[in-house]
């Protein structure tokens, strides 16, 4: 009897929302239990088999030294590795302490400063190790990771869109917010994948996918000017849960105040 695959699900600095995705797969959860072997997911079961691994899936960011230990660690036990979630692809929301004085805001929140052991940034996985694959979203889409298990299983590719928020909008019939109400929207360059959530319902893309393939910020910021929004508005805009993303983080620091 051939022995199952061995998969492991890692987490770092994050919420834990993106390992949540993975366990509301409900149904679809019992097929990838049963085509593989839940060797640890501390998330879901205390039970630990160790490595190496088939494949291990990783959540959140590297922000202390230790952190930056361990992912060498699981990355030398994994055969593949797929980072899951903002914080995993690009550093997440915590990445926002990049822009800032880290020392500052540990003196301000911490009565002992002295105990805390962080690093000055929150970076993505591929920053540290080498990524066989990472999977975008804040969190991930549970369809997008039930297809990227079931490609890296059966030896193939995952089809995971790379083309922008807009081409779902359009596919959906959603009327362009920005177009129809001039509602600032990230969707122009910000990778497909949310199920068309925030337009659906007369909101602006938030880019919580992060950037899509080449897309054209600068373009993007001159007609986000021309709605009325400020240099300060597109800095922040840019500057959200994938703020430490290429193409956003070079967005918000042109716009970023004098």
């Amino acid at each position: 009897m051939t022995a199952k695959p061995k998969l492991a699900v890692w987490k770092f600095s994050s919420c834990d929302g993106c390992q949540l995705s993975l366990l509301d797969c409900e149904d679809e959860l019992l097929a990838v239990a049963g085509a593989v072997e839940i060797a640890y997911f501390l998330e879901a079961s205390r039970a630990v088999t160790s490595g190496p691994y088939d494949l291990s899936l990783v959540e959140g960011s590297i922000t202390t030294p230790h952190d930056a230990e361990r992912i060498r660690k699981v990355r030398r036990q994994s055969r593949t590795l797929i980072t899951i979630g903002a914080c995993a692809t690009a550093g997440g929301i915590q990445a926002l302490k990049n822009f800032a004085n880290v020392q500052s805001f540990i003196r301000s929140v911490y009565p002992h400063p002295e105990f805390i052991d962080t690093l000055a940034t929150s970076t993505a996985i591929k920053d540290h190790v080498p990524v066989d694959f990472e999977l975008r979203g804040c969190p991930i889409s549970k369809h997008q990771l039930l297809e990227l298990v079931s490609a890296v299983l059966n030896l193939r590719k995952p089809v995971i869109p790379t083309a922008s928020q807009c081409l779902e909008c359009k596919r959906a019939g959603t009327v362009c917010v920005m177009v129809a109400s001039g509602t600032p929207c990230l969707g122009p360059v910000t990778q497909a994948g949310c199920g068309n959530l925030c337009p659906a319902h007369d909101r602006g893309c938030y880019g919580c996918f992060g950037p899509a393939e080449a897309p054209n910020t600068a373009s993007l910021a001159q007609h986000l000017a021309v709605l009325g929004q400020s240099r300060r508005d597109i800095e922040l805009a840019f500057r959200s849960f994938n703020a430490n993303a290429e193409a956003f983080r070079r967005e918000g620091n042109a716009h970023e105040r004098e």
